[in-house]
């Protein structure tokens, strides 16, 4: 079974505030993109790296390959919506499974990539989840708490990567009605097909804003993911 990886580069990150896409800033002094694509590298099971590019953007995308992961990696160009980046991806990657991935999570696992082939080579669809731990309220157009506290049993908070059978998440996100999809897994959900969880990681945050980038530059001086427990679903 072939496996191939799709990081998905193709987001502006507004939030961040930065004058460039966000995942050409320095994370411990390598382009936190860099990171991503190292760390699929650094899986034998995974066969091939596609990552897709904002358009103008990829011959930049190509120079920020990790040394020795050059004859591994393709850069395509994406769309204006993840689900056409994503549907771009799939459409160039040859594996049976693929694993679709947030350019913007640098300290992604090896294991949990592992635990997300395994889930999706035995499900068909597979994606990390971390059980919801905050207290859960909802607040009302003013701003204030309600007092119904959301029930906590079930949420989940999902990760990437996000696996699938390369045909099955082909068709949904060809068919999937509504372009901005919250995630990849939403087109499988929608097309009422079952989608398996395995346990994330905290450490495997996504660096949105620029506290999470001072936060990822603090896991990683402490050893990145090594110090960080897995966390399980339900």
């Amino acid at each position: 079974m072939q496996i191939s990886a799709i990081i998905v580069a193709a987001g502006r990150g507004v939030r961040m505030g930065a004058a460039e896409n966000k995942v050409f800033l320095p994370l411990g002094g390598m382009p936190i993109l860099t990171r991503a694509i190292a760390a699929f590298a650094s899986v034998p099971r995974v066969s091939e790296i596609v990552v897709v590019a904002r358009e103008g953007e990829e011959e930049k995308v190509a120079s920020l390959l990790p040394p020795g992961a050059a004859g591994r990696v393709r850069v395509v160009r994406g769309g204006a919506e993840r689900r056409d980046s994503s549907l771009a991806g799939v459409r160039a990657a040859t594996g049976d499974v693929v694993l679709i991935h947030d350019g913007a999570r640098p300290l992604v696992p090896a294991g949990l990539i592992d635990r997300v082939i395994d889930g999706a080579a035995a499900h068909g669809a597979c994606v990390p989840a971390l059980a919801a731990v905050d207290t859960v309220r909802r607040v009302d157009r003013a701003g204030f708490l309600t007092p119904a506290i959301v029930e906590r049993a079930g949420l989940v908070n999902i990760q990437t990567p996000q696996g699938f059978r390369t045909d099955l998440i082909r068709r949904c996100l060809a068919d999937a009605v509504d372009p901005a999809l919250p995630d990849d897994a939403a087109a499988v959900l929608a097309a009422g097909i079952p989608v398996a969880t395995v346990a994330g990681e905290r450490s495997n945050l996504k660096v949105t804003t620029a506290a999470d980038l001072a936060l990822a530059e603090a896991l990683l001086a402490r050893g990145g993911q090594r110090v960080v427990r897995s966390g399980e679903p339900g």
